[in-house]
């Protein structure tokens, strides 16, 4: 039996594939080089990160494939069952971990994972009266001459059945003619026929499918010919567009409200469209040295306690979309907070913003290398597991973003703190290699420190200090003053100024 090729990598220098490369292109078609140009840079790219020691397998997976998550709880698996090792009144029932291995864990089993009738929000609901009793009969069981009631709490059944997406329905309506003047009388078809032939709910539907689950026309299409209601995806694409003009001043209206935003975010994401795609083509003949590339601009913005989202598609960047919309921003409004990666694609030319960067981001960075600097790793993400703590307290006690803002500055400022000494301690004193995969995730952390760090300071930087509880004592919640309030789910924290 052959054995299987072993494969060197030391063999396929990245100079040698840019010789190869350039030795091929006379002899292929402009696209065919450019296809395999794409090839063996994705291979160049894999072999430079292989050839790096600290590169593992298992980061080399998450940067093809993602990761699957980035949670502390994942990434040290053991640590919860070392800590009930070490700690015997996590065993159940106050047992030690000895004595308590022979018996099952106790509290509430869990669920089933199925349905109950209760997540059948847009169910039908049909009422069924008894076939042979109602309340107030003799009880047919009962000796002792007991009477039926109602219980008010009916026996749930739940049917499920199958249709098309989009069903017909053909009214034949008779026709009448007479045999003398010839006229025809048509019977009138009823209030349930509607006036048109796609009733109003097909346009939302069409959307909610396409844009809202990402499910092809052609697809949807080849789907209602199957079931004998034909759909063409051009109809659909009629369809829709005959809708959005509806909706345009919808779509304006929120648009100028978003402007108005005192939070923001926006990125792109890269996309095909099939007219820009001709136009690409077009211009590659001519020469034209004009932008070729294709983008979706999502942005989101945080207006009164409400979401508002907008997409825009074409050759903008994400930065170029929001000012854009910023244009609309009334006057003697503060700057809006605007979050975003550091990509220059996302950088506004006009409109006056207040730039925040994602934490999230900046931590990615130490859960790739965390295999190489583990102890240094940990001790990043431990930090920042508190902050995230406490922001979803924010979200459970319901606070509003002053409150919020008040309560990161109470709790999340110490440990953000000793995180910047922690990074500037590790290059100041040469503890880490700048150059290092370490040392490239605390610079990043340290050159965007102020973005990252700008929930803590929101419109102003508050000097508050301490925080207790206090359930009796009352008080108003005023931004800025030297003394406020935040009760929320019964409890009240009281801040004092410095």
């Amino acid at each position: 039996m052959a054995k299987e090729p072993k494969i060197s990598f030391q063999d396929l220098e990245v100079g040698k594939l840019e010789a190869l490369l350039l030795k091929i292109q006379p002899l292929l078609e402009a696209e065919d080089f450019q296809l395999l140009d794409r090839v063996i840079t994705t291979l160049v790219l894999i072999l430079e990160c292989i050839q790096k020691k600290s590169m593992s397998i298992g980061r080399l997976l998450r940067m093809i494939f993602g990761p699957k998550t980035e949670s502390c709880s994942n990434l040290w698996p053991k640590d919860k069952a070392q800590d009930k090792e070490k700690d015997p009144a996590a065993a159940p029932d106050g047992q030690s971990s000895d004595s308590a291995g022979a018996q099952p864990p106790s509290g509430k089993r869990k669920g089933h994972g199925r349905n109950g009738a209760e997540d059948y929000t847009g169910a039908q609901r049909v009422a069924i009266a008894h076939q042979s009793l109602k309340a107030g009969d003799p009880c047919p069981r009962c000796l002792e001459g007991g009477r039926l009631y109602d219980t008010r709490q009916p026996a749930l059944f739940i049917r499920v059945v199958a249709q098309p997406i989009f069903r017909g329905t053909i009214y034949e309506l008779m026709n009448l003619r007479c045999k003398r003047c010839g006229a025809v009388f048509t019977a009138q078809a009823p209030a349930e026929a509607g006036t048109t032939k796609y009733s109003e709910e097909v346009p939302s539907m069409l959307a909610i499918l396409c844009y809202g689950n990402g499910m092809p026309l052609t697809r949807m299409e080849s789907l209602q010919r199957t079931f004998g209601v034909p759909l063409p995806a051009g109809t659909q694409w009629e369809l829709l567009w005959e809708a959005a003009q509806l909706l345009m001043p919808v779509f304006l209206c929120l648009r100028e409200l978003a402007a108005q935003a005192w939070l923001l975010y926006h990125d792109d994401t890269h996309i095909k469209v099939l007219s820009l795609l001709k136009e690409n083509q077009a211009r590659a003949a001519e020469g034209s040295e004009e932008r070729t590339g294709m983008f979706t601009t999502g942005i989101v913005a945080e207006v009164d306690g409400h979401r508002i989202a907008l997409f825009f598609t074409g050759r903008k960047h994400a930065g170029e979309n929001l000012d854009a919309v910023l244009e609309q921003r009334q006057e003697g409004l503060p700057a809006p907070i605007r979050m975003s990666d550091g990509l220059a694609s996302n950088k506004l030319k006009t409109a006056q913003t207040r730039q925040a960067n994602c934490c999230a981001h900046s931590r990615r960075k130490y859960v790739e290398v965390i295999e190489a600097f583990p102890e240094q790793c940990r001790f990043v993400l431990e930090t920042l597991k508190e902050v995230y703590k406490t922001d979803a307290q924010t979200k459970e006690f319901m606070l509003s973003p002053g409150e919020r803002l008040i309560f990161h500055q109470l709790h999340s400022q110490k440990p953000m703190d000793a995180l910047e000494k922690w990074a500037r301690e590790q290059i100041e004193q040469k503890k880490v290699e700048p150059n290092s995969e370490l040392g490239q995730a605390i610079g990043y952390m340290r050159k965007r420190w102020d973005k990252l760090t700008l929930f803590l300071c929101g419109n102003q930087a508050l000097p508050w200090t301490t925080i207790f509880a206090n359930k009796s004592s009352s008080g108003p919640f005023a931004i800025g003053a030297t003394r406020c309030s935040i009760k929320r789910n019964g409890a009240r924290w009281w801040a004092t100024s410095s």
